[in-house]
């Protein structure tokens, strides 16, 4: 796991490119590399910052120079030791042990050939020192992440926004649209990206830049075509053993020359994980997370620990347990940074408190249990939406009187959270919808109207765009199984958009590598080729998950409800955060510079204030955007300019 960046026919690109590299120490404080070669009537520059965990020699070292190929890499490939063995046989000869070595010669022998091979996350740049063109690729998920600028037929490239950010001294403009995206969702969509130059290289893609300007894009692999041949499975009864698959994952993600360690929240995706590894690694770290009791019961949180010292138990895993109770006021801004772009999930906090946790303990990697809930139908999302197919089917006149009841009764009191009446609100506000719609309602912040209300007149067409897009996302695909439908969503925006790239941000502020097993290429294959009524079973979730997991652990911990990762954000808003909200609700720099309305913003903290609605997420989410927005358009000109 590493930080790369680079120009390719860019004026002043070797500074440009150190001052990229600089801005990413915090994700490879082990080493630091630059290469630079003509290219054209200019040249190529390829940056790289070092975070050793296979291979920790200086033949690991990048960039990697080798016979005219050149590779800056982030990553970790979980096949290397087999694609190692079949380059070996055909006469390649390794100076080291790295995964890094064996993509460079597995580049030389294929080239793009080689990408659908891959298994593992990764994000790179590859230069050929005889025909002068640069390749950059973005693995098959979306895990690592790849952003690039275009200009003139040159082009900039970097592991973090933040990076070219500083690298344009300013000059980047904030794209409104990627704005009122990440209010709908509260994260910038992959297909999007704050500044109007910048883009994200999709995942499952290459672009390769030549020297006379021109540039080729390609795709190696893609998610709906994974998802229609597991419909062919299913169909044909060919079921994976799923069992089987994640065991492989995750033995295949402990391969380090460091300590690795796991989340253990105590829920099922995390337990079954750490389970797994303890097999592998006897004694094998975990760490987990508490909250103040007061602010868990005002948030009418479960009690996650005791499920999570269960399985250490079990298993013999060394358990580090830490409490949430950060300074909130610090950390928003310092997670505001480190995030690239606006992201209102507080889970990011806990990510980054508990890697840093483990970093100070000498841990570099840890495996998460990201992945499980949307490619096996866990999130409570997917059974709500099966469960208002049969709600519209309730009498009108019995589902109105409902709709009122529900709507008169409180989320929470002055000392606690009513976690129920929070979900039935949340139901009723998409369960008569049509399906995509009632889809991007059950867990997306506004529906069309309260956006439209929400944000300057002039962003209304913007408004229809984002739901637009939404809509040819989720329709674009052959299957006619709605929870795969769901399953498929999910993983194509919500998973790169929201949870990997927070962990990614969150992870490498605190210079460690998270890996995630259930977001491999084989466990989305087998996923993809179980039906939906697998997957949900009565009002279980993950249910064939569960099966599988069932070998390896106890029925308290398969069965369980539902944990949560994340903070108790009702106790933030209503102590810590309410003096913060009420500036940023009635003179921020979003409100000053109209692009949020303050009377909408004013409405949503009294009805929250009041306990009538719960829009401690939303609120959560504008001053994640108040502070983003802040950093973005008062960032001074400072360092070589990116200005073609």
């Amino acid at each position: 796991m590493c930080g790369i960046a680079g120009t390719y026919r860019w004026p002043d690109g070797k500074a440009v490119t150190d001052r990229l590299t600089d801005t990413l120490a915090h994700r490879g404080p082990d080493g630091a590399g630059r290469y630079g070669h003509p290219v054209g009537d200019g040249d190529v520059q390829l940056g790289h910052r070092r975070l050793s965990i296979v291979d920790l020699s200086e033949t690991g070292a990048q960039p990697m120079v080798s016979d005219g190929l050149v590779l800056t890499y982030n990553g970790e490939l979980y096949n290397a030791p087999e694609l190692r063995a079949e380059l070996a046989a055909a006469g390649v000869r390794f100076r080291g042990t790295s995964d890094t070595e064996v993509l460079l010669e597995a580049w030389r022998r294929w080239g793009t050939d080689c990408l659908p091979r891959l298994r593992g996350m990764f994000a790179f740049g590859v230069f050929d020192e005889r025909t002068g063109e640069l390749v950059l690729v973005r693995d098959q998920l979306g895990v690592k992440p790849l952003f690039l600028l275009r200009r003139d037929g040159g082009l900039v490239f970097a592991s973090e926004l933040k990076a070219l950010a500083a690298a344009t001294g300013g000059a980047l403009e904030v794209d409104h649209a990627a704005l009122v995206a990440s209010l709908l969702y509260y994260w910038v969509p992959d297909s999007r990206c704050a500044y109007r130059e910048a883009e994200k290289l999709p995942p499952g893609s290459w672009l390769r830049c030549r020297p006379d300007g021109r540039v080729e894009r390609g795709r190696f692999w893609n998610l709906r075509d994974v998802a229609a041949e597991g419909r062919e499975r299913a169909l044909s009864g060919d079921l994976p053993d799923l069992a089987a698959v994640v065991e492989d994952s995750t033995r295949r993600h402990l391969l380090a020359d460091v300590p690795v360690a796991t989340f253990l929240s105590g829920g099922l995706d995390s337990s079954y994980l750490t389970a797994l590894a303890a097999r592998d690694r006897p004694g094998i770290s975990a760490y987990t997370i508490g909250f103040r009791a007061e602010d868990a019961r005002f948030e009418a949180m479960p009690d996650d620990l005791r499920y999570a010292r269960r399985v250490a138990e079990r298993f013999g895993v060394d358990l580090h347990e830490i409490e949430i109770a950060p300074d909130v006021l610090d950390l928003l801004p310092r997670m505001t940074y480190h995030l690239d772009e606006p992201i209102g999930d507080p889970a990011a906090i806990n990510t980054f408190l508990i890697c840093s946790a483990a970093r100070e303990a000498g841990v570099k990697v840890m495996l998460s249990g990201m992945g499980a809930d949307e490619l096996f139908a866990g999130y409570r999302k997917h059974l709500a939406n099966l469960v208002a197919l049969r709600y519209q089917r309730v009498p009108r006149p019995v589902r109105r009187g409902l709709a009122r009841a529900v709507d008169r009764l409180p989320v929470a009191s002055a000392r606690r959270g009513y976690r129920s009446v929070r979900f039935a609100k949340r139901f009723l506000s998409f369960a008569e919808l049509p399906e995509e719609t009632a889809f991007r309602r059950s867990y997306t912040m506004y529906d069309r109207d309260e956006l439209l209300g929400l944000v300057d007149p002039d962003l209304a067409g913007t408004v229809d765009d984002v739901l637009a897009e939404h809509a040819d996302v989720y329709g674009d695909n052959d299957l006619d199984d709605f929870v795969n439908r769901m399953c498929l969503g999910d993983a194509r925006m919500f998973l790169p958009g929201l949870n990997l790239a927070y962990t990614d941000r969150s992870s490498m502020a605190a210079s460690t590598e998270v890996r995630v097993p259930f977001v491999d290429v084989e466990v989305v294959r087998a996923a993809f080729a179980v039906p939906g009524d697998r997957k949900i079973v009565g009002r279980q979730g993950k249910a064939v998950l569960k099966e599988a997991a069932s070998s390896v652990l106890p029925r308290e911990i398969v069965y369980r409800p539902k944990g949560l990762f994340s903070a108790p954000l009702r106790a933030w808003m209503s102590r810590d955060l309410a003096p913060l909200v009420r500036e940023v609700v009635n003179d921020g720099e979003l409100v000053r510079s109209g692009l949020l309305r303050r009377d909408a913003l004013r409405r949503l903290a009294a009805e929250d204030a009041a306990g009538h609605r719960d829009h401690s997420k939303h609120l959560w989410h504008v001053l994640t955007l108040e502070y983003w927005y802040r950093g973005a358009t008062s960032r001074a000109g400072q360092g070589p300019s990116l200005t073609a």
